[in-house]
């Protein structure tokens, strides 16, 4: 089973919808808490699903179980907790959600992850592929962006 993962700051939406449409994943599944602020300009919820379907023939799906809470998020853009710290909290919020048993497999399989991050190694979209994997085995991660 393959797991990508993109986020779409700091990119067009040109190469966003490209990057996705040429990677073969199915479904892009949204893992943010917040998916409809003004800033998230061609990501917001709707717009993104219309885009990625009208575009990509992508499906969409939003999974808030696979974001932060909302303290974890703010402590941390707030520097008031290290990357370490927030990368701990987080793994313990997916143990204590089960989000391996919660998650359906088929939901998730050759699916893409979203997030706002431009890059993944600070961003829980990479925890989550890498729970999940170590959790259900068999899983390749790819990230796009």
């Amino acid at each position: 089973m393959n797991i990508w993962t993109i986020g779409f700051t700091k990119t067009t939406a040109e190469r966003f919808f490209e990057t996705l449409r040429n990677s073969g994943t199915r479904r892009l599944v949204d893992i943010r808490l917040n998916n409809v602020s003004q800033l998230a300009g061609f990501a917001k919820k709707q717009d993104l699903s219309y885009f990625l379907k009208t575009i990509c023939g992508i499906e969409y799906e939003h999974l808030p179980i696979l974001a932060p809470t909302a303290e974890m998020l703010d402590a941390y853009r707030k520097r008031l907790m290290s990357w370490a710290e927030y990368e701990q909290q987080f793994l313990t919020l997916m143990s204590e959600r089960h989000i391996e048993s919660v998650i359906p497999f088929e939901v998730l399989a050759d699916s893409c992850l979203l997030c706002s991050e431009d890059r993944p190694a600070r961003c829980h979209r990479r925890l989550v592929a890498e729970y999940l994997a170590q959790h259900w085995g068999g899983i390749e991660i790819q990230h796009l962006t």
